[in-house]
């Protein structure tokens, strides 16, 4: 499922001024990260989601827990557009894992709040691995309860225990494209994607939006910084996803 404006998602924006700039540097999603179950409670980012808001740019969350009673609290306090889920969905082989809590509480969240739309990170094997991830069938286990997918690399030991995503590293975009032409839900494209290389992403996976963190970070000794961005990286990337769309939309009319 693919459309003719390609949407730009920045992850990890956690306070106001961050988010001010982004949107000005015409990013269309922001992302934030809630990292602890005791402390989910972040005024800054609450305070991002409105500014968000006000800009109409739609704002998500990712909750790096899973006790539901506090998700639910946090959720109603935030009020964010999107509840990201990025849990690790497969076993150190690849194999799929049991998928049917996580679906459950999808369908509890959009009963308790219809207008809150749901994403979900489906993995993707790193690019010329021979890991083997079955990431079509695991995109048909949660397309009925979910509104967008998220394509990111999986490398079987993760950056951040049980969650996928914040790898750097680029994913199978052949694996990438084959979900975005199977499913009926739109697919965002994740992963190791910078200004160098989204131009080429997207005229390659052709999806409904695509997804920047750790390669749109600011760099301190040659490693990226977490939760600080390059604003000269993020005005590059989203001028080469336009760029993109544009070529895109030439050769639609081409044929």
């Amino acid at each position: 499922m693919t459309s003719d404006h390609i949407a730009v998602q920045i992850y990890e924006i956690q306070d106001p001024r961050e988010a001010e700039a982004v949107i000005e540097l015409g990013v269309d999603r922001i992302g934030s990260v809630i990292l602890s179950e005791k402390d989910w409670k972040v005024p800054a980012i609450s305070e991002a989601i409105l500014i968000s808001r006000e800009a109409q740019v739609k704002h998500s969350l990712i909750f790096l827990f899973h006790a539901r009673r506090v998700l639910f609290q946090a959720i109603e306090y935030y009020q964010p557009d999107i509840v990201h889920f990025c849990d690790r969905l497969t076993d150190d082989d690849g194999r799929i894992i049991a998928c049917e809590a996580f679906i459950e509480l999808q369908i509890c969240i959009k009963e308790q709040f219809p207008e809150i739309e749901i994403m979900r990170s489906i993995p993707v094997a790193a690019r010329r691995s021979y890991r083997r991830i079955p990431t079509l069938e695991i995109g048909k286990c949660f397309e009925a309860a979910t509104d967008c997918f998220l394509t990111d690399t999986s490398l079987g030991s993760e950056p951040v225990e049980g969650y996928i995503g914040i790898t750097g590293r680029t994913g199978d975009w052949s694996v990438a494209r084959e979900l975005v032409e199977s499913s009926p839900v739109p697919v965002f494209l994740a992963g190791g994607l910078s200004p160098e290389n989204v131009y080429e992403a997207v005229m390659a996976v052709k999806p409904f939006g695509v997804d920047s963190c750790t390669r749109t970070n600011a760099v301190d000794s040659g490693r990226p910084v977490r939760f600080k961005k390059d604003h000269n990286k993020v005005k590059a990337f989203v001028q080469e996803v336009r760029r993109a769309e544009k070529d895109l939309r030439r050769l639609t009319i081409g044929d």
